[in-house]
């Protein structure tokens, strides 16, 4: 089968990520690129080098790809530029919230992980109230916290 690059994306956007499952790998920003020759070439930033679920992804985009009458696929990981939670759109984001985690905040870069006076809203009543209960929640990329407004535990999606 002869696919568009158009195609591609629209299967892709179907790929849920294996760890946060509301959100899709194209939400994410992981897709950087998708070419079509003689093969499909998929361009795939892992969110970071060791992320667990790396190898599911790519496996899963296999797997779509297949589905949809698409034989040749190649993989390609992307590392530079290294991926950032800055490529999570405003409706991914939301996604998140709703989901019940905290979607990653604004600040970035170095400075921006290592800020333990970070202000995250609770993603179930909006406040700001909120205490680090640990800088690791359920999976690596995320940390577990406590809203002291409604009491209830969520976990942020830590930046990157």
């Amino acid at each position: 089968m002869t696919a568009t690059a158009e195609q591609v994306y629209d299967w892709l956007r179907a790929v849920p990520d294996p760890e946060i499952p509301v959100l899709s790998i194209t939400d994410l920003g992981i897709v950087r690129d998708v070419a079509v020759a003689d093969e499909v070439t998929v361009s795939l930033a892992p969110t970071y080098s060791g992320c667990p679920a790396t190898e599911v992804i790519e496996k899963s985009v296999i797997d779509a790809l297949h589905a949809n009458g698409v034989e040749n696929v190649v993989i390609r990981r992307v590392l530079s530029p290294p991926w950032t939670t800055d490529w999570i759109g405003d409706e991914a984001r939301e996604k998140l919230r709703i989901y019940g985690i905290a979607p990653p905040s604004d600040a970035v870069g170095k400075q921006g992980l290592l800020d333990s006076s970070r202000t995250i809203a609770c993603p179930r009543c909006g406040s700001t109230a909120s205490a680090l209960v640990s800088e690791f929640g359920s999976t690596p990329c995320k940390a577990a916290y406590r809203c002291t407004e409604c009491l209830e535990p969520f976990e942020y999606f830590k930046c990157i």
